[in-house]
């Protein structure tokens, strides 16, 4: 599952009972980070350059691969005031059955029905980029994956969703 941008609007819009499960939602969504990598980033691992702008230089904790992950200026406003380097930038996040019935409470009040999890926050993210005109190869080099093919499974939604509209238009002839 994965959130329209308009959905994404809509919780972005409306409390929710765990903020820093609501700001590391919104910033995996904004980022594509996993939530294993935005538990355990410090605020030493955001940095920013004239060249590039804001990144994230930080090692991932499923591939183990050391990655440069540009991100945007307002990603990092949303994580607020920057503290010291060792700091944990969203301390408290903790994963549990609690904390996901927590984030489906927040996605019901914004009126969302889908069985939404935390990992939907990146796949929201993946396909709200291929949907805006990012090419596959980009994605898959944003989302740190090693093989192209495992992004090509975002490529097959957008197909999906591409079938559905040319049969939205109907006339009676």
């Amino acid at each position: 599952e994965f959130l329209t941008l308009e959905e994404l609007q809509k919780v972005a819009n409306t409390d929710c009972e765990l903020p820093q499960v609501k700001k590391a939602f919104i910033f995996s969504a904004l980022t594509g980070l996993r939530w294993s990598d935005i538990e355990k980033m410090k605020w030493s691992e955001i940095q920013h350059s004239n060249e590039m702008g804001y990144y994230i230089r930080f090692r991932q904790k499923k591939t183990k691969g050391a990655e440069t992950l540009p991100i945007s200026e307002q990603a990092v406003q949303l994580l607020g005031e920057r503290k010291e380097e060792d700091d944990i930038v969203l301390p408290g996040l903790h994963y549990s059955a609690w904390t996901n019935l927590k984030l489906q409470q927040w996605m019901m009040n914004a009126g969302i029905s889908k069985t939404i999890t935390f990992h939907c926050a990146r796949h929201t993210y993946a396909t709200l980029q291929l949907t805006l005109g990012t090419d596959i190869y980009t994605v898959s080099k944003l989302l740190g994956h090693k093989e192209l093919r495992t992004t090509q499974i975002y490529a097959k939604v957008i197909d999906d969703k591409k079938r559905e509209a040319s049969n939205r238009i109907k006339l009676d002839l």
